[in-house]
């Protein structure tokens, strides 16, 4: 709907300090922290269920699925152990547990006891500071502050799936009937993860990937070993393969989770050419963009592309997935929390907070092994202009990464800058690796030398001893900060 064919004429209008588009985690934060500790009010609108993509349909509901799968593969590998098995039912019902049955009552409860009020509706922009929810009666709302887009990001569905009624994100999280087979069109993160789920779950599952591996752009170390894992699992990863054409006769959306109708024709070209894949189900994870579309950006004189490249007035904010930056729900949060500081600081004639200059963003895959990364790859690093130094080991040169399991396999890699002795990033993979980024994060942040953060302790047999001869595997100049 386009802001030329909104009848406001018997609209209800509202005034508030800050307007906050969309209510999940991110939005959430910036309304709280714009009006912590203040006489400020904040309005959230939300057309779908409060909490967001995060809490019903992404990281909360695809993790309660991977750490059982993840605790069964350890008793696997574990001596002493006879081995878990995953019991798929429990699985999804503790699944519906986590995302409180699709109901944000609790969330809605949370929000009015922190002082946040929330309406329902579609939200669109109708000039400056001034915000129409479409439904289910017209309410005009102005903001004497700010308005924070925080609407998150959908996914990319490729013409060539749009008359399939594909599987997409939402699905694969929310699985109730579980295909014998299943073809994942992608190799990022939502493919790697919900292959996870899905081949634990009993579905014969088969990757068609573009790229030559999975997880572009992590360190290439990463997707191999993901790869050998998932293959490990009975995943076909198809490499190099792009899909040409996709038939069902009997397309159906049955609704979330459910197969929707019959068997999936797929026609692809890789290395071997053209080859015909059938299967029950097909996931398209090709990738997100930020949610802009009806938002109303003309009345502003906006486009979609000023949001991602910060072209903002200074009235308006977009934080998480719709500013187009990192689309992880921790990223999000910072950024509105940040933001939601300076509205306040604005508002209220304090002073803003000093943001530091580095802030990197760190990422987690919870596949098994789990792969975690923080700042510059190596190939980042020396492409940025770095002179750079690399110690890489095997993820199980200490005892206590030794003793998570038996065979516990993975790399764990830092890039330093050879000049400074500044730690660039950080790479993790193996089990439970996500635990051990964090120092990388503190480090990059607090601009800690390595022959600072060496000083920092880590605890025997615990996992963070890794940390110790991966530093250990560094010229002693920069270990010992001497001078060349």
């Amino acid at each position: 709907m386009s802001t030329e064919d909104v009848n406001t004429d018997n609209a209800e209008t509202l005034t508030t300090d800050v307007i906050v588009i969309g209510g999940g985690p991110v939005g959430e934060n910036a309304a709280q922290y714009a009006t912590e500790d203040s006489e400020l009010e904040a309005l959230i609108i939300e057309e779908e269920l409060l909490g967001g993509e995060c809490s019903y349909y992404a990281c909360i509901p695809s993790k309660t699925m991977l750490r059982p799968i993840e605790l069964a593969h350890a008793t696997q590998h574990l001596d002493g152990l006879d081995g878990a098995r995953i019991d798929a039912d429990a699985l999804m019902q503790r699944r519906d547990e986590w995302v409180s049955h699709y109901d944000d009552t609790g969330q809605i409860d949370w929000a009015q006891g922190a002082g946040l009020r929330v309406e329902r509706g579609q939200a669109q922009l109708i000039g400056e500071r001034r915000v129409l929810i479409n439904e289910p009666q017209p309410v005009i709302v102005e903001a004497r502050h700010a308005v924070v887009i925080a609407t998150g990001s959908q996914p990319t569905v490729p013409s060539t799936f749009v008359d399939v009624a594909p599987w997409l994100s939402r699905d694969a999280t929310g699985v109730r009937e579980v295909p014998e087979s299943l073809l994942i069109v992608g190799g990022g993160v939502v493919a790697v993860e919900a292959a996870t789920w899905m081949a634990a779950l009993g579905a014969n599952v088969r990757m068609l990937v573009r790229g030559d591996g999975l997880l572009s752009g992590q360190e290439p170390f990463a997707g191999q070993h993901l790869a050998q894992a998932l293959e490990k699992a009975g995943v076909i990863i198809d490499r190099e393969t792009k899909v040409e054409a996709c038939y069902r006769p009997s397309a159906k959306d049955t609704g979330l989770g459910r197969i929707h109708g019959g068997q999936v024709t797929v026609q692809t070209i890789g290395p071997d050419g053209e080859s015909t894949v059938t299967a029950d189900e097909i996931l398209v994870a090709t990738g997100r963009q930020p949610r802009l579309n009806d938002l109303g950006l003309e009345s502003v004189g906006l486009t979609d592309e000023d949001i991602t490249a910060g072209r903002l007035p200074e009235w308006l904010y977009a934080v998480g997935d719709a500013s187009g930056d990192a689309p992880l729900t921790h990223w999000g949060k910072y950024q509105a929390r940040v933001h939601g500081a300076q509205i306040r600081a604005s508002a209220t004639g304090e002073e803003s907070e000093s943001i530091p200059a580095n802030v990197p963003v760190p990422q987690v895959v919870y596949s098994d092994p789990q792969v975690t990364s923080v700042g510059m790859t190596e190939a980042e690093a020396r492409k940025d202009g770095h002179e750079v130094e690399v110690s890489q080991l095997p993820f199980n040169s200490s005892a206590g990464t030794s003793l998570l399991r038996d065979d516990a396999e993975g790399t764990a890699q830092i890039v330093v800058d050879a000049r400074s002795g500044l730690l660039l990033g950080a790479t993790f993979v193996g089990p439970e690796a996500a635990e051990l980024i964090h120092p990388a994060t503190v480090a990059i942040v607090g601009g800690l030398p390595v022959h600072v953060l060496r000083h920092a302790v880590p605890s025997f047999p615990a996992a963070s001893e890794l940390w110790l001869p991966l530093l250990e595997g560094l010229p002693r100049r920069l270990r010992l900060s001497l001078s060349e």
